[in-house]
């Protein structure tokens, strides 16, 4: 089959590698870049958990002083595994939704445990915070990377993907939901999908490209796109 993955490379090598491995053709279409942002000094020492929804939310914060036993959320499995690398070692990770997250937290996290930390991008699709404040928690939100869309993209790739559309594609978000229709549209390739399966994470990810004649949408978790290639 023909894949096309739209992450960043560094969140998605490995699974470049993998399904090559498997004797796929993979397409890299990058729709999204992530940038550094500043926030205001933190003092670790006044929380006693901290949530991370994505890689980058872990791979963008200052660890240095961070003790690294703190109860430490995660979204899913591959954002654990990245906090793991840094030397997080009381990790819990949920299903690879903020849903998930959310009741994950509240059946292992008492509001009487102490503060609680959120990392986060600059761009959310749940207000993860306001609904934990709700339920009697107190939490920090901070933001430290936001994302900006790729807009330019090599004509000779364009052609490329003209020849042999994808079999299949993945969309992990809002942002990359919208950029790839974006990408469609400046290139006039909205009629040319309709042999090809879209996966997203999110009914709200995939409602953005339901204008486009797919010919099946799945929704999925990070970590389940290799058992989704056995369901098509």
């Amino acid at each position: 089959m023909h894949i096309l993955l739209t992450r960043p490379l560094e969140d998605c090598s490995e699974m470049i590698v993998k399904f090559k491995s498997l004797g796929h053709q993979v397409s890299h279409l990058p729709l999204l870049s992530v940038e550094e942002v500043d926030h205001d000094k933190i003092n670790f020492s006044d929380f006693n958990g901290i949530i991370f929804t994505s890689t980058n939310a872990v791979k963008f914060l200052n660890h240095d002083k961070i003790n690294k036993t703190i109860k430490c959320f995660c979204v899913g499995e591959i954002t654990e595994k990245k906090a793991r690398s840094f030397g997080f070692q009381n990790t819990i990770a949920a299903e690879g939704n903020v849903s998930n997250l959310k009741e994950l937290i509240l059946q292992n996290y008492n509001t009487s445990s102490g503060h609680l930390l959120y990392v986060s991008g600059e761009t959310i699709s749940v207000d993860l915070d306001q609904q934990l404040i709700n339920e009697g928690y107190i939490i920090k939100r901070i933001v430290n990377y936001r994302v900006k869309h790729n807009m330019n993209f090599g004509e000779d790739f364009v052609k490329e993907l003209k020849q042999n559309m994808p079999d299949i594609v993945y969309i992990y978000s809002q942002n990359s939901g919208s950029s790839f229709l974006n990408f469609i549209k400046i290139h006039q390739l909205e009629s040319l999908w309709m042999d090809t399966n879209l996966m997203c994470i999110g009914e709200k990810t995939s409602s953005i490209l339901n204008e486009i004649k797919w010919k099946k949408i799945f929704l999925f978790n990070p970590g389940e796109e290799e058992f989704l290639l056995y369901k098509i």
